[in-house]
Order: C-alpha cells, then sequence, then structure tokens
C-alpha cells in the first residue's frame, strides 16, 4: 500500500509518499481500506510535533477517514468484510490502508458519499458536543462563530441553525462571509476591516452574543469575549491563529459568563455511551440530508502535502478530503 509518511518532524513539504506492506488486524481491531480521508489542522500539528499525540516516527498523518473494511481482528463483532464505515484513527489515515479499534468505527449511512462521511467525525462530531454539551445552546439564543469559513465554523453554523440558533458568523473576507451565507448564517462580520466588539453591538441592540465558538485563537478571542451576553458560554475549540490568547479573567467576572474546554478526543475516552449518542444523532442528519459537510476541495494521496500547506497558510474554506487510487478504483 501506499502511504504519505512523517519521516521526521517538520512542515507538510517534509511528508513522503512511500510503499508499505498491506496491513494486519490485531486483537479488537479492523483493517480500513480507505476511500478517502479528511484533512484537520491538528494534521499540520502533529507533523510538527506541536500536538499532544506524538506518534513514533515514521507515521502518516490523518485522524478520519472512511473506506471498506479489509481485515477483521480477532474478538471483532457486529462487523463485516465489505462494510462502507467510517473511523476516527487519531493519525494513519493518509494512507491506502489504516488500523483502527473496531469500537471507533461508525456505519456509513446509505447512499452517503465517501467524502462527505470522511468529514463528519473531527469537525461537526467536535462541533455538535461543543453546542449540545458544553454550552447547551437553546434555541433562540445567538451563536458568534469566530473563523467561520474554516471546516469546524461552517459545521458551526450548520449545526447551530438545526438548533434553532441565530448564527453570526466572522470571517477575514468578503468571499469566505459569501460561502457562510450559503450555509445559512443571519449575519456576518469581516474582522479585517470591520470592528469585531462595534459589530456585534450593533448587532445585537447591546445585549452580547450567548455562545462564542473559537477555532481560531490570537486577536480575535479578547473583543469576542467582552461581547459576551450575561450568562454566555465561551468554547475554546482551537487555535488555528497560532497563537494561545490570554485572557483577563475579570471578564468573566463582569459578565457573569463562563469560558468553556472542548476537548472531543478525551470525551469519547471519558463517557463513551454519551459520544456513541450524539454520534447516532448525526448520523441520523447526515443519512437524511439534514446536514452535509461541504467539501471544497479533493487532493489524491500523492498531493496531501499541499492540502495541509493550504490549512495551515489558512487559505482552505471547507472540508478538504484526500482520496486514494484504491477509493477511486472502488468507485
Amino acid at each position: 500500500m501506499k502511504a504519505l509518511l512523517c519521516k521526521q518532524y517538520g512542515p507538510p513539504e517534509t511528508l513522503v509518499l512511500d510503499d508499505l506492506p498491506d496491513l494486519q488486524a490485531g486483537p479488537g481491531e479492523v483493517v480500513i481500506d480507505v476511500h478517502a480521508a479528511s484533512a484537520n489542522f491538528p494534521d499540520t500539528l502533529i507533523i510538527q510535533d506541536k500536538y499532544q499525540f506524538k506518534p513514533a516516527l515514521p507515521f502518516a498523518p490523518g485522524g478520519e477517514v472512511a473506506g471498506t473494511i479489509a481485515a477483521l481482528g480477532e474478538g471483532v463483532t457486529g462487523h463485516a468484510l465489505g462494510d462502507r464505515v467510517i473511523g476516527a484513527c487519531g493519525w494513519g489515515g493518509f494512507a491506502e490502508q489504516v488500523r483502527v479499534q473496531a469500537a471507533k468505527l461508525q456505519r456509513l449511512p446509505a447512499g452517503v458519499a465517501m467524502d462527505l462521511g470522511a468529514a463528519l467525525v473531527v469537525t461537526y462530531g467536535t462541533t455538535h458536543y461543543a453546542l449540545v454539551e458544553r454550552a447547551h445552546l437553546q434555541p433562540g439564543e445567538t451563536l458568534l462563530v469566530l473563523g467561520a469559513a474554516g471546516g469546524t465554523g461552517l459545521a458551526a453554523i450548520e449545526l447551530g441553525k438545526l438548533m434553532g440558533a441565530r448564527v453570526i458568523a466572522a470571517a477575514s473576507s468578503d468571499e469566505k462571509l459569501a460561502l457562510c451565507r450559503q450555509l445559512g448564517a443571519d449575519e456576518t462580520i469581516n474582522y479585517a476591516s470591520e470592528d469585531l466588539r462595534a459589530r456585534l453591538r450593533e448587532l445585537t441592540g447591546g445585549r452580547g452574543v450567548d455562545v462564542v465558538y473559537d477555532p481560531v485563537g490570537g486577536a480575535y478571542s479578547e473583543p469576542a469575549l467582552r461581547s459576551m451576553a450575561w450568562n454566555g458560554r465561551f468554547l475554546v475549540i482551537g487555535f488555528t491563529a497560532g497563537e494561545i490568547p490570554k485572557l483577563a479573567l475579570n471578564l468573566t467576572l463582569l459578565k457573569g459568563c463562563a469560558i468553556v474546554g472542548v476537548f472531543y478526543g478525551a470525551f469519547s475516552v471519558h463517557e463513551p455511551a454519551r459520544y456513541q449518542a450524539l454520534m447516532d444523532e448525526l448520523l441520523g442528519w447526515l443519512g437524511a440530508g439534514r446536514i452535509k459537510p461541504l467539501v471544497t476541495a479533493h487532493y489524491p494521496l500523492e498531493d496531501g502535502a499541499q492540502a495541509l500547506r493550504d490549512l495551515l497558510d489558512r487559505r482552505a474554506t471547507g472540508k478538504i478530503v484526500i482520496t486514494t487510487a484504491r477509493g477511486r478504483a472502488a468507485a
């Protein structure tokens, strides 16, 4: 099989396409023939040794995949060869095969394309958990989404609207904001050319926003926190800007608001039953067409480094999906 390997820590350009033996499934594992793998911001961190998980070198990045089961390990039940599945693998997905714990597999609903399945777990799963479990978002509340044109941002717009919220999308260009409106955003703010706090004050009549969804960090976190409504919830998703903001905690006292961390991977470990219940709801929505990840680019496996470079340089909108020759042949 072919795999795009990180053999030494560094930028995406250091990744190497290599040939490896096909994989064998260990106890409790399945081997998936990868048809599609989603590119996510953590992939850009793990190859630079900047992520909380540190697999041994060499390894392939790629934390979520869609494909068909090629092999079953000892003790695996409830799955069969050829099943269409999606899986959270942490890393290893930028390859023609990946090993995944059977407990981390989900059956892909009938009729749903592989690329859409590959784009579900990380961005939609994280966002669903954030809005439902961590923010307890209610119908009629106002949700501010920072970095709204990225994969997680667009998921937050779509899920926020599905949950009955008024959604304000903030991004760095008019082109990106047009995409946000296409996905259902009620209002938009170009924070590269507009004053974020002033526009939020205007759009909320001075009341502020109930929930902030922040996958970006950096310079816009504090003005967003200062724009919270009473009893607001500020969701810490990630730091794609590269800077972890240092926020004045007196703002939480003055606003009566909460800063809430969102660590989806840890949630899946600590609360597996609740994790599965949320995933079942997402898969139901996906199968019924109530949500549809916006895949804006497809890269063949050999060009996977360019996909990660696009993420690092913040050129990407929506989801980027890596495809393999095995997946294209099956299609």
